[in-house]
């Protein structure tokens, strides 16, 4: 069977295997997963409930919305605040408020629909967008969800159309550590993480010729990749340099996001003859700091982060409407002395 089938089943079975396979913690380095709303669900906008009256049928309420304030409506309790409250909590709320009108009230209260915790997913699977999360539910899971990962042919054969390499889990501001390759190729299922609520999974094409230029240029943002890309000319079509552009090291990133290859480019050397410009790849991350640095190493995660978070922010807007509200593109710390930065 080829890959892409086999990788359609691997997904299927897991999503099924609820009660055997349980998804390992993630690294010790991974952002802190919060598991308050496991533990306790509270309510927000969107959901709907239904209400009860004990013993007063006449007085139930079906399908009553939480409302985009936050509040919802029932009988004489008009406008109370449910969002942030449980289920038993909105109960015994209501029930204190409609003392004042009846005598011992006995109100339940139902989940018909629960639609205010949701996460999301785009790109190369089938059924994109946002989800409602009524339960905990893993990446694999996410993905049957969405039906699979898109496919296609190739010279006779069927092949994924995400980029695995390139796929991103977003936790807020943060990539998760999940290596998308290990978990779909090699079926390693400690990287079949639970979701939390507004979660961002995201399945880039495979077939996207794209260079992203990012950092202190005139205008960050996405370039169409051509066999002549270069560092310079890419830069030059997205503004060129800002004033606090520091020129002597501009980091290119190539590859995995999980390994990716890094090279440190001397844009002076370039433009004064001494070196040739350097060529681009196809989905290479062009970063240009605002102040000298040290570490290769520190400079492409920052690049890495800045390139997800404004992606991410892009084309969220683009599909599902706004996810990161106030995007904070990190930057690189100022250097403690003006000594001149060593080669990485």
């Amino acid at each position: 069977m080829m890959r892409a089938g086999l990788i359609s089943c691997f997904i299927w079975a897991v999503a099924s295997m609820n009660a055997f396979a349980q998804p390992e913690l993630p690294p010790p380095n991974a952002v802190p997963e919060p598991a308050s709303w496991r533990d306790r669900y509270t309510l927000g906008p969107g959901d709907i409930l239904h209400f009860a009256f004990y013993g007063r049928p006449e007085l139930d309420r079906n399908e009553v919305f939480v409302q985009p304030d936050g509040t919802i409506s029932y009988l004489q309790a008009g406008n109370v605040r449910a969002a942030g409250l449980t289920i038993d909590e909105l109960r015994d709320e209501m029930n204190r408020i409609l003392a004042e009108y009846y005598r011992n009230p006995a109100v339940m209260v139902f989940p018909w629909e629960l639609r205010s915790k949701r996460y999301f997913i785009l790109g190369k699977v089938i059924d994109n967008g946002a989800f409602p999360m009524d339960h905990p539910i893993t990446i694999l899971e996410a993905v049957a969800r969405s039906r699979g990962i898109e496919t296609g042919l190739f010279e006779q054969n069927t092949v994924e159309l995400a980029d695995l390499p390139r796929s991103f889990l977003m936790r807020g501001n943060h990539r998760m550590p999940v290596d998308f390759e290990a978990l779909f190729f090699k079926g390693d299922l400690s990287q079949n993480i639970e979701l939390e609520p507004g979660d961002f999974l995201y399945f880039p094409s495979a077939n996207t010729n794209e260079v992203y230029v990012l950092g202190e240029v005139g205008l960050p943002g996405v370039l169409g990749f051509t066999p002549q890309s270069t560092v310079i000319s890419s830069i030059t079509q997205r503004g060129g340099f800002t004033e606090s552009a520091y020129r002597a090291r501009v980091m290119v990133v190539r590859g995995s996001l999980q390994n990716p290859e890094r090279f440190v480019i001397n844009t002076n050397d370039i433009l004064q003859g001494r070196e040739p410009d350097f060529e681009l790849l196809p989905k290479d991350i062009v970063y240009v700091a605002a102040r000298p640095w040290r570490y290769a190493e520190e400079l492409a995660d920052t690049a890495i982060e800045t390139f997800l978070q404004s992606m991410t922010a892009s084309w969220t807007s683009r599909n599902v409407g706004p996810f990161i509200d106030d995007p904070v593109l990190p930057q690189l710390k100022d250097e403690e002395d003006d000594e001149e930065p060593t080669t990485p």
